[in-house]
């Protein structure tokens, strides 16, 4: 069997969850980053400022899977923009990550893939532009391309475990106002089944079983550690205080609905919500331990 080859743009948090898993099927995994490569893993430098090195070229046009999880910036996706032409036409797979922020806001209606895209913030709206750029490498080039739909993205070193032990973690009360997660291992999972079962042209929400509003996840969170949970707040009396990234995560209210991923991928999420997550994210911590 010939060998699988991935190369990653943007080898951070969530990909390198799936390179991982993925090498230790026996892959070979490169790509572009600024963290330590996995293993004999080759790291490239890539920006819009910095295309692609030759040899860099050269591992991308070997690749027989593509990964795309750089954001895009305020002049587009800046790996389409460099580098689309580089893609080769023999491709088995090709994921963009994106992110549920492209639906917009619902007043908590659920939305499914099908859902008109109605981005109300400028970042979601790039987001639905690089949606379309990738999408149309489908279209013109048969290009196998899928997208993934993230919700908020958790695992160790990245939960409310974290914000509850540095202190930081906020209690806000706005009943209804709900949001999903996935945790990051899920997110391989959805990836891995997508390349098992590729279907060219799909669009996937990639997020739990379970949207909750984000004051259940706080007082999860402090349960496991055993620590009192912090004052609730009305979001009235909390949201002058934020910073604008944060007031922005709270500006928009939708349900995403995920049975496609279920249903098409056969994924069963070893996460379906936010109390699996936060407990498997202290397992992972123990076993970490010396």
């Amino acid at each position: 069997m010939a060998l699988s080859r991935l190369f990653v743009f943007g080898l951070g948090y969530s990909a390198r969850v799936l390179a991982s898993r993925l090498r230790a099927a026996g892959w070979m995994v490169h790509g572009t980053g600024r963290e330590a490569p996995i293993g004999d893993s080759r790291l490239f430098r890539f920006d819009r400022d910095h295309p692609l090195t030759a040899e860099g070229l050269v591992a991308l046009r070997s690749a027989t899977h593509v990964l795309a999880s750089v954001p895009p910036d305020m002049a587009g996706d800046p790996v389409l923009d460099m580098h689309a032409a580089d893609l080769p036409d023999d491709l088995s797979w090709i994921g963009y990550l994106s992110t549920t922020g492209v639906y917009g806001d619902t007043g908590g209606g659920v939305v499914d893939e099908a859902a008109p895209r109605d981005a109300t913030q400028d970042r979601s709206r790039r987001r639905v532009a690089a949606e379309d750029g990738w999408l149309t490498l489908f279209e013109t080039r048969r290009l196998p391309v899928h997208v993934f739909r993230l919700a908020g993205i958790y695992g160790p070193g990245r939960s409310e475990l974290d914000r509850v032990r540095a202190g930081t973690s906020k209690r806000i009360d706005r009943p209804g106002h709900r949001f999903g997660r996935i945790h990051v291992d899920d997110i391989a999972r959805v990836l891995e089944a997508s390349i098992a079962r590729p279907n060219p042209g799909a669009a996937y929400n990639v997020t739990d079983d379970e949207p909750a509003e984000p004051r259940h996840v706080v007082e999860e969170a402090c349960r496991l550690l055993g620590v009192a949970p912090p004052p609730l707040q009305a979001y009235a009396d909390a949201e002058p205080a934020m910073s604008p990234m944060m007031r922005s995560f709270w500006r928009d209210n939708r349900t995403v609905a995920n049975r496609r991923l279920h249903d098409e991928l056969g994924v069963t999420l070893a996460c379906p919500s936010y109390r699996e997550g936060l407990r498997a994210v202290l397992g992972a911590e123990a076993r970490r331990e010396p």
